[in-house]
């Protein structure tokens, strides 16, 4: 069962600073690759702004999430979240794309390339990703937002490294093709990373029941109860990434049932929020859902 966690407001405001950080950071990472003429420098830069947004995408959600339902939304704010997700995910998968094409083209026709200021910009680039990570670290086992930040903060330390390496062969040994080599594994990465996370975002959007749920036992717990004679038209979706909805029609003649539904579905699954029908008799009316 998932709990539900705030981030603490000081929390944010280092977030903050790390998010403007890692776009200067960026910045600086394009400039220095175009001007090293290093394809994986650009490509560290790319994923580095990827996780910039990721960053963005925590701050925002903590503040939307504070925001009240309204009659408009009437289930609140909370998938502002999910839809910038969705839409970090289509842009970290164009740039790895983008990035894997032109490392293939720099392995076929390597370029003459800056390795000691590679060097500079990279150790430059894994300070920053490292204090990010370490910022998020504390929260990061108990709030999605926070932990998306942190694995994706430590992994672009370790493509830094990567960039590092690659920095250190041109200089000792002049092996400009590493620069491609290392650009599409940071490509590759960034792929996997997009593809891999498309699926859960998709099923929170299309209002799918969480991976691993069981339906059936959500069911047979209802049926347990003393006076459920049936239940059906049962649905289940996320509101957000950490809270669930139910909504199911119920048969039975006492209104205390719907309170001890709501008591099993949060004690057992976590679910708070439950739209339960109460009805006396068999449902009379056809639903397709």
């Amino acid at each position: 069962m998932s709990e539900h966690h705030h981030i603490p407001l000081k929390s944010v405001k280092y977030l903050c600073i790390s998010f403007v950080i890692n776009m200067l950071l960026s910045v600086i990472e394009i400039a220095g690759g175009i001007i090293a003429g290093s394809m994986a420098l650009i490509g560290d830069a790319l994923h580095n702004t990827s996780d910039a947004l990721s960053i963005l995408i925590a701050i925002i959600a903590f503040k939307i999430g504070h925001k009240k339902a309204n009659r408009p939304y009437t289930y609140g704010f909370k998938r502002a979240e999910i839809i910038g997700g969705f839409v970090n995910l289509i842009l970290l998968f164009i740039s790895g794309i983008y990035l894997f094409a032109e490392g293939i083209e720099r392995l076929i026709v390597p370029h003459r390339i800056d390795g000691k200021l590679i060097i500079v910009i990279s150790v430059l680039a894994l300070i920053i990703d490292a204090l990010t990570a370490k910022i998020s670290h504390p929260h990061a086992h108990h709030n999605t937002n926070m932990k998306m930040v942190f694995v994706h903060n430590l992994a672009d330390a370790f493509g830094s490294l990567g960039v590092i390496l690659s920095g250190v062969c041109i200089v000792l040994f002049q092996l400009y093709f590493i620069d491609g080599v290392i650009a599409i594994l940071i490509a590759i990465y960034m792929i996997f990373q997009a593809v891999t996370s498309f699926a859960p975002i998709v099923r929170i959007l299309m209002n799918a029941a969480p991976l691993g749920l069981d339906i059936e036992r959500i069911e047979n717990e209802i049926l347990k109860i003393d006076g459920v004679q049936n239940v059906h038209h049962i649905h289940i979706f996320s509101i957000s990434e950490d809270e669930l909805a139910l909504e199911c029609h119920v048969k039975g003649q006492d209104l205390a049932l719907i309170e001890q539904i709501n008591t099993v579905m949060a004690q057992k699954f976590d679910i708070r929020h439950c739209n339960i029908q109460l009805e006396d008799k068999d449902c009379c009316h056809q639903c397709e859902l």
